[in-house]
């Protein structure tokens, strides 16, 4: 399977249905066995994918894993920006309520950079994020 901005669009989607679903087959379905994935760039990565879901879920203590967020208290965008060979960057926010269907509370800007194996799941996922100023 070639890699295009189309195809990553589509795991972005992916990706962000399964952090709200916390869906345990979502999840496991975007990451290759062997993927390895960097909640932050400077931490050592967390390393397959049962250990990945199991971060996501929340079912071990993983260096740089968030905790479960409630339900509708979160949603995210993000857009594919550069492809090349098996890598894609992608940009995008996050958004945190205050509580469901409260107001937005915390805005986060993102920069993934990811690289996915012959079958479109990632194999490499690396997360750049800040939070957005309140002005």
């Amino acid at each position: 399977m070639a890699l295009d901005t189309q195809t990553t669009d589509a795991w972005l989607r992916r990706y962000v249905a399964a952090w709200k679903t916390y869906d345990r087959d979502e999840i496991e379905s975007l990451f290759a066995e062997d993927a390895r994935y960097w909640f932050h760039p400077y931490d050592d990565p967390v390393s397959g994918r049962a250990a990945i879901v199991g971060a996501w879920l929340g079912d071990g203590a993983q260096d740089g894993a968030s905790t479960r967020d409630e339900p509708g208290t979160y949603d995210a965008t993000y857009t594919t920006v550069a492809v090349e060979g098996d890598v894609a960057v992608a940009t995008g926010s996050t958004s945190y309520l205050s509580r469901p269907g409260g107001s937005v509370d915390r805005v986060f800007d993102n920069c993934f950079v990811m690289r996915f194996d012959g079958a479109g799941r990632c194999r490499e996922f690396t997360e750049w994020f800040m939070e957005r100023p309140k002005r």
